[in-house]
Formats: structure tokens, C-alpha cells, sequence
């Protein structure tokens, strides 16, 4: 396992992560003695980087998470990411939301101690508000809150995860110092984030955390246009339409250009999001054994070539535009 600088945090963490919202729930049934065999797995094969939250089965991903740690204390340091979402209402939060309705300091408060309950600990390595809207970037009040806190010693590093529809909200929070680390999507279809947001993390020096590098699992190769989930499986709203069909096609193609690599299509999509110099680490979900051995071999797979990353750059997918663009 290699690792790398998480920003400015002063944390050295492991290049794969393990995300662990798909033992929290809504990603299909999922026994909790697997979760844990594959957190202890992964945890022994070297990774030191945990993201979870309290949306996560309501908290449920991070007391498996907290139990298995209480078990490991005598090991080497583990760092655990978790994050608070907005009191209920839109989601993603409107231009119109009220940041002091929806992020109040008593609330950030209290859910800050319910994080430290669950994961067993007297503080959170990074906490990260959940999501976001630009409206809000005249008046980030909940971030001075978290100052404080960090003050206080609840929290050791303030981070953010980007609403996906307008990831590059959080650049100008970057660069007024409000941000420790920012949670990213990042991966073969979804490059956005190289034209600005990972060169301005670069610059002020906020680690960057990669999430759906699988793009929900279908970057893996694993589904077909003909591919379904169980009731209340997320991907059921993210593949909705012809989106799977669609994303099917585009990951044949990859199979075909990139067969003389020799890399698998979970490691292809793993090692693409490692390729930017911005990114500390990336968190594939895994649930199982297997996925915490395959995920975590990646990282002592050779960097892509240069060569390779540029054809990668003609898989950029638009896919929320009118217009086909080049295919």
C-alpha cells in the first residue's frame, strides 16, 4: 500500500480508502459479519483511511465501523472521515435554503457528539458537512462553527463533500482558507474536477478524497444493459432510464481500447483516479473480503502512462447536456 499527504491535515493515509457506505445500507442486503471481515481485512492489507456518515443506514455504518476500531486500539494510527448532513429538506439544498435553518450551531453540535458516540472516539479526524449550495458561499457560517470546534478538540480537520450537480461551489471556499479537505467526484466519465477544483486543492493545499471513481459501480464492467438492483438500492435512481444502458455502451468501448493494458476495468477506473496529483486517496465502496483485497492491490499496480491518460481524457462524458458531443 502506498500513501500520500492528506492536504495540510498532517495525515499520511493510505492511496485506497475504504468507503463504507454500502455497509451502513442501500446498496442491497448486507450482513454485518461481512462488513467486518472486510474492514479488518482491508485495515490488515494496509489501509488507514475510513469514510463513512451519519446518512449511512442512520449511523449505522459508523458504529461497525467504531466496534471494529475498538478491537484494533493497539494498532497503528487509522484515520476516519464522517460527515453531517443538513436538517431535513431539499436535496440537494435550494439557492433558497436558509444555511442557518438548515446547518444551526445546536445542531452541528449535537450531531458532532452523536459522530463521536458512534465511532467510539473523543475526536473526529475529519468532519465534512455533507453537502452544499453556492448560495451559501457569501455566509459559510457553519464552517466558523466548526472552527470552533476543532478549537475545542471534537474535530482535527474540516471538510466538505461537493453537491454533485455543481461541484465547483466549494473552489472559492478553498480559497478563503475554510476547508481542510473536500470530497470529490472523480472518475473516467466525471473529469470536471481537473479544469479547476484539483488544481486550486493543489494550490492551498486541501486534500482531496475521491468518491465514486466506479461511477456507482458501473465502471467496475460488472452490469449489463439488462442489470437490476433490489428494492431500495440506490442505483436503482442513479441508473433510471436509459443512464445504464448508456453507461453499458461507453464502458464496452473502454474494455476494448484499454484490453492491451492488461488492467482490469476496477483497476483501470482506480488507477485513472489516482493519476491527478491532487488526490490523496480514493474510497471505493467495499463490503466483502474480496473487494478489500482486490481494491487495496491496486495501489501497488504501476502508475498508467502518460499516453494512456490522454486517451482516458477523450472518455469525459457530459452526460447531463442536450447534445451527444464526441462519442
Amino acid at each position: 500500500m502506498q500513501y500520500r499527504k492528506l492536504g495540510r491535515t498532517g495525515f499520511d493515509v493510505s492511496e485506497i480508502g475504504f468507503g463504507a457506505w454500502a455497509i451502513g445500507g442501500s446498496w442491497g442486503p448486507q450482513d454485518d459479519q461481512d462488513s467486518v471481515k472486510a474492514l479488518h481485512r482491508a485495515l490488515d492489507l494496509g489501509v488507514n483511511f475510513i469514510d463513512t456518515a451519519a446518512g449511512y443506514g442512520d449511523g449505522k455504518s459508523e458504529r461497525i465501523i467504531g466496534e471494529v476500531l475498538k478491537a484494533r486500539a493497539d494498532t497503528s494510527p487509522i484515520y476516519v472521515a464522517t460527515k453531517t448532513p443538513p436538517l431535513p429538506g431539499k436535496w440537494p439544498p435550494s439557492p433558497y435554503c436558509d444555511v442557518d435553518e438548515r446547518y444551526p450551531e445546536s445542531y452541528l453540535r449535537e450531531s458532532v457528539e452523536e459522530r463521536l458516540r458512534n465511532l467510539q472516539t473523543d475526536s473526529i479526524d475529519v468532519l465534512q458537512l455533507h453537502t452544499w449550495t453556492r448560495a451559501w458561499n457569501q455566509n459559510p457560517k457553519p464552517f466558523d462553527v466548526l472552527k470552533t470546534l476543532q478549537a475545542e478538540g471534537k474535530i482535527r480537520a474540516i471538510g466538505l463533500s461537493t453537491p454533485e450537480h455543481d461541484q465547483n461551489s466549494v473552489i472559492e471556499l478553498m480559497r478563503r482558507g475554510y476547508l481542510d479537505v473536500v470530497q470529490v467526484i472523480y472518475n473516467i466519465f466525471e473529469q470536471e474536477p481537473a479544469a479547476e477544483l484539483l488544481p486550486v486543492a493543489q494550490e492551498y493545499n486541501v486534500g482531496i478524497i475521491v468518491r465514486v471513481a466506479f461511477d456507482e459501480g458501473v465502471l467496475t464492467g460488472k452490469y449489463t444493459a439488462d442489470s437490476t438492483f433490489p428494492e431500495g438500492d440506490f442505483r436503482n435512481n442513479y441508473f433510471a432510464g436509459d443512464r445504464l444502458a448508456r453507461a453499458v455502451e461507453r464502458v464496452e468501448k473502454l474494455k476494448s481500447e484499454f484490453a492491451d493494458t492488461g488492467l482490469s476495468m476496477p483497476q483501470l477506473a482506480l488507477k485513472f483516479a489516482l493519476s491527478h496529483p491532487a488526490v490523496s486517496t480514493v474510497i471505493p465502496g467495499i463490503r466483502n473480503v474480496y473487494q478489500a483485497e482486490a481494491n487495496t492491490a491496486v495501489s501497488d499496480l504501476p502508475a498508467l502512462t502518460s499516453e494512456t491518460l490522454e486517451k482516458l481524457q477523450e472518455h469525459n462524458w457530459l452526460r447531463a447536456f442536450w447534445y451527444g458531443g464526441k462519442e
